[in-house]
């Protein structure tokens, strides 16, 4: 009898001790609990402490209450002029509404990144398909992903959950179309050294036909002023030679026969055909040349 009592009592205290643990829960930092009722959502906790339920009868779903990322890797987008990169992105997200996110995605957070990943690839794709590579990597990065995470948003709150941002991390164009942009990019650079060749050839020749006129001018006016001084020497010469015939005659007409002697006789093939009674050595057979001595008279 009394072993049955104490079998009873002891299962009573079971219960008892099975009810109490089952109706208290608690709610940390990190999360939120919905306690659900044959189904049912009654409340959402979202404070952290110890509260209590209906033992059996309800039960307790628990969301993340954190920011959460979700990494979308290896998208191939096309740019507007047709070529074709990949990009890494990262959605960073929060459940706001726990009691949407449960009747929408089964508080699933893996049916909630499908739908998203979905999104996000029409989102890339629209917003990169309208922009050059080169707007990818300049400062219209940021408005691409702005405008990318408006458009993910949408679809995010209809699920309870909140996008704070999205990210891109990796924007490279992909092998065939990097090879290509290499050669074009050669090609280009090639281009434009040939071009500052035929510029600097351009100039060079320019330079080159400056400094020869320059130096045919310089050449030209050396030979002119050099012609104005022998000119000018030429006709002091001949002054000297007038004013000299004018005080001596007979010494003038000694000088220049004895200047026309080495100017006949210049070469060793010159030969010269002369009369004997030719004035031409005159000054060498006679010294006066033929005219007689004003002194002696002879």
């Amino acid at each position: 009898m009394r072993n049955g009592i104490k079998a009873i009592l002891l299962v009573i205290l079971a219960i008892g001790v099975f009810i109490a643990y089952s109706s208290v829960f608690i709610v940390n930092e990190r999360e939120k609990a919905l306690v659900i009722r044959l189904g049912e959502i009654q409340r959402t906790v979202t404070e952290p402490g110890l509260y209590f339920k209906t033992p059996i009868v309800e039960e307790l779903v628990y969301v993340e209450d954190r920011l959460l990322f979700f990494e979308s890797l290896d998208k191939s987008i096309q740019v507007i002029d047709g070529r074709r990169y990949n990009v890494d992105a990262i959605i960073m997200l929060k459940i706001i509404d726990a009691q949407k996110f449960r009747e929408t995605a089964n508080a699933s957070l893996n049916q909630v990144r499908d739908r998203l990943e979905t999104r996000l690839d029409s989102a890339l794709r629209q917003t990169y398909g309208k922009r050059t590579f080169e707007s990818a990597l300049s400062k219209d990065r940021e408005t691409m992903m702005t405008e990318i995470r408006d458009q993910v948003r949408g679809e995010a709150l209809s699920l309870g959950v909140d996008i704070v941002d999205v990210r891109i991390r990796r924007t490279d164009l992909m092998t065939d179309v990097l090879k290509d942009t290499y050669d074009r990019m050669n090609a280009e650079r090639f281009a434009e050294a040939a071009q500052l060749r035929a510029v600097g050839d351009t100039a060079r020749r320019r330079i080159r036909a400056e400094a020869e006129r320059e130096s045919v001018e310089m050449v030209s006016r050396a030979k002119r002023e050099s012609e104005i001084i022998r000119g000018q020497g030429e006709a002091k010469r001949n002054n000297i030679f007038a004013n000299a015939f004018e005080r001596d005659p007979e010494f003038f007409a000694f000088y220049r026969s004895m200047q026309a002697y080495p100017r006949s006789l210049k070469g060793d093939s010159t030969t010269l055909v002369l009369t004997p009674d030719s004035q031409f050595f005159r000054y060498l057979k006679d010294p006066l040349g033929g005219r007689k001595d004003k002194k002696t008279g002879q």
